[in-house]
């Protein structure tokens, strides 16, 4: 009998944890939504042609001037409530998955390159991102949104710039580990660019913890641009997502109108927690010692 890939060993094992595998589940299907969110969707929220400020403020159940029932009741622009959260969904992963893996790229490369150069250089960069590190995420984010702008490119800059340095550190930590082995120095007796045996080499052997950080900071990603755009700091409000859509009924959540905050608050925080179900479960199985 043909022995099982590592793939397919993975993913025997991912199954045999029903909290993960229903996590992914949530997590493939809040990605399916998003994608065909203008299928989906039964109204356009950023058509402002089709948004009636009779409708605003609609609790759910609402039928509207439109002819359709607002399951989830209208926001204060008389925006359909299910649909905003459906395009703020599209846009918060966006925005997660673009800055995870910007981060991802940068901070890899950065803690790959020191570990390989040794010396001063080494000690600069890593000192550089300790540096970082001692500092809050959720406040250097903020203060480049607030110094950059509003927009999608300026906010990504920005939280690239606040995680980058996690993937970094665990990379560096991965790399120096490598770094001392047979197989490296092997490798580095070769006439090959020190570039082909810091990514053909080292790289794959540091994959499984930087796999683990990944589907974290994709979650902090996605909760760091959500705390942003509650603050006013993050997206325009031409283009909602789920924090935005938070911010905008936090002023009517004392008024009894609680749905135009909880619903969209619910949907960030499900996908935050299926993420993250799914890095633990991830984290366990590449790490023999936290495997139950």
């Amino acid at each position: 009998m043909k022995p099982a890939s590592p793939i397919a060993r993975f993913w025997a094992e991912f199954r045999e944890s029903r909290v993960a595998l229903a996590a992914l589940a949530v997590v493939v299907l809040m990605i399916g939504v998003a994608l065909l969110a203008p299928l989906v969707a039964p109204q356009d929220p950023y058509d402002l042609a089709n948004l009636v400020l009779m409708d605003a403020r609609r609790p759910p159940g609402f039928v509207g001037s439109a002819g359709y029932t607002h399951i989830l009741g209208t926001d204060a622009q008389g925006r359909d409530l299910f649909s905003a959260i459906l395009y703020g969904l599209r846009i918060s992963l966006q925005m997660g998955l673009i800055a995870g893996s910007c981060a991802f790229a940068i901070g890899v490369s950065l803690g790959l390159g020191a570990a390989y150069v040794g010396g001063r250089w080494e000690a600069f960069i890593m000192r550089v991102i300790d540096l970082q590190l001692a500092f809050p995420a959720i406040l250097l984010a903020l203060v480049l949104s607030a110094l950059l702008g509003q927009g999608k490119a300026q906010l990504i800059t920005a939280l690239t710039a606040a995680q980058y340095a996690y993937f970094a550190r665990t990379a560096h930590g991965a790399a120096a580990a490598e770094r001392g082995k047979d197989y490296i120095e092997a490798a580095l007796s070769t006439p090959l660019p020190g570039w082909q045996v810091v990514f053909r080499h080292i790289l794959p052997n540091c994959l499984p913890p930087l796999i683990v950080i990944a589907s974290v900071q994709v979650a902090n990603a996605i909760a760091l641009e959500a705390t942003l755009s509650f603050l006013g700091v993050g997206l325009p409000v031409t283009e909602p997502s789920l924090g935005m859509l938070i911010s905008n009924g936090f002023q009517y959540m004392l008024s009894g109108r609680y749905w135009i905050s909880i619903y969209p608050g619910i949907a960030l925080i499900v996908l935050i927690v299926a993420i993250n179900l799914v890095g633990d479960q991830i984290r366990d199985q590449v790490n023999p010692r936290l495997k139950r």
